[in-house]
């Protein structure tokens, strides 16, 4: 789980998306503060004229050329009077916050993969053991068949019968191996390995299962990533309609130049230089812009909180769901295990039978199937057990919260780490 939070490429991804979004809000920052620039500057002129080389163009008679230096410095400023770049750093910031919540989302996401493909491996390794043990049986029982031919109370179907059914389960224990090897490989990745470099020790499926406490409180779902996005999200296309808004109001800039501007003895009161100046411009018609600007806006923000709703919507359903089915597949784990039980009892009560000699190898075989059948349904219930809880688990933000997240300040965006080994799901 570790590992996929700091070599996960697709995690990557959203983290450099989350620092560009952080990169952009201290962008929008630097609108509040005024410009200020330096310019020095050295000329080399002459005035006068003649007709022979190394004449200096100009109007009159001859002179010697002369040396003018400048040095000025400039600062403009738009103040934010109507809240327009105020606003446009709120909506950067929320921005962030909206990339922060998804890389946590991602992070998510890559960890409940990675959790739901182990418990796929285990599961392979579970029906690896309980191929090897019905291979096994299966040898016994050809044995047993193999007696009965060599004491002539049996014909020689019986013993091919049984060897089909022995390669039968030989076939399908070789298949398994295919199946945990991609697995392995989907792990290697998620983990940001190559696949060649991961090795998983066999290990069969857990038999317990973490039990749901009832009546989960609706704010667990603060810990949601994609909650927490859809939200921000809001607030980012809120702010977003103050900023169409603002450009309603006419836009004020000052100006200041301060500075020398001499041949010798630059810095001197008769060289200085200085200006002051202040702007104001107003749009007075441009058909219809700003209104239907504002009205894309507001109609932005709408979206955005009929898409929070959703999520939310759509939050209580998966939780639901599994919940649901993780209840209905405790009911029937406990009916499968009953099954397997009966399954069992009834192929050595058969078996007896057949060395007994009061009923045919067929049923032998019936029985031995349907006991491989139940015990396969057996283990696929106790996989899809796991991995419901780990949906839950994932439906439930894991152990994210919305905390996390960075300040709502724009100087505060990206001032804490992100990477954090947040509880294995």
């Amino acid at each position: 789980m570790r590992q996929v939070n700091i070599s996960n490429q697709t995690v990557k991804e959203f983290e450099a998306s989350y620092r560009e979004a952080v990169a952009l809000t201290h962008e929008a920052q630097a609108g509040l503060y005024p410009t200020l620039g330096l310019t020095t500057g050295v000329t080399r002129s002459a005035n006068g004229s003649s007709s022979g080389a190394g004449s200096f163009i100009g109007g009159g008679g001859r002179g010697a050329p002369n040396t003018q230096y400048s040095f000025e410095g400039t600062a403009d400023w738009a103040p934010d009077l109507w809240g327009r770049i105020r606003r446009q750093v709120q909506s950067q910031a929320a921005a962030a916050q909206v990339s922060a919540a998804d890389l946590a989302n991602a992070q998510l996401s890559a960890q409940a993969t990675l959790a739901t493909d182990y418990f796929d491996l285990r599961t392979e390794d579970s029906l690896t053991q309980l191929l090897q043990a019905t291979a096994v049986d299966y040898r016994r029982a050809l044995q047993i068949t193999q007696n009965q031919y060599n004491a002539g109370t049996i014909s020689r179907a019986d013993v091919v019968t049984a060897q089909a059914q022995l390669q039968t389960v030989l076939a399908q224990l070789a298949g398994v191996g295919v199946q945990r090897a991609l697995f392995e490989h989907a792990i290697a990745v998620l983990t940001g390995r190559p696949p060649s470099e991961l090795t998983i020790p066999f290990s069969p499926l857990p038999n317990d299962v973490p039990v749901t406490p009832p009546g989960l409180p609706s704010t667990l779902f603060e810990r949601r990533p994609d909650i927490a996005a859809a939200e921000r999200a809001m607030d980012e296309e809120n702010a977003l309609i103050g900023v169409a808004v603002a450009t309603y109001y006419p836009d004020l800039s000052l100006s200041a130049l301060g500075g020398f501007i001499g041949m010798s003895q630059l810095f001197t009161v008769a060289n200085r230089v200085w200006s002051l100046g202040a702007s104001a411009s107003e749009t007075l018609f441009e058909g219809g812009l700003r209104p239907a600007a504002v009205q894309a806006a507001r109609a932005t923000y709408d979206e955005a909180v009929a898409t929070y709703r959703q999520t939310v919507l759509t939050a209580f359903q998966q939780v639901e769901d599994e919940l649901s089915t993780l209840r209905i597949l405790q009911n029937q784990a406990a009916a499968e295990a009953a099954a397997v039980a009966a399954a069992q009892a009834a192929v050595a009560v058969t078996l007896n039978e057949y060395r007994a000699g009061t009923v045919a190898y067929t049923s032998v075989i019936t029985q031995q199937e349907l006991l491989l059948s139940d015990q396969q349904t057996q283990l696929t219930v106790q996989q899809n057990r796991l991995v419901a809880t780990v949906a839950l688990v994932q439906g439930l933000g894991g152990g994210w919260s919305a905390a996390a997240l960075p300040t709502r300040g724009a100087r505060s965006i990206g001032s804490i780490p992100f990477h954090t080994n947040r509880r294995n799901s």
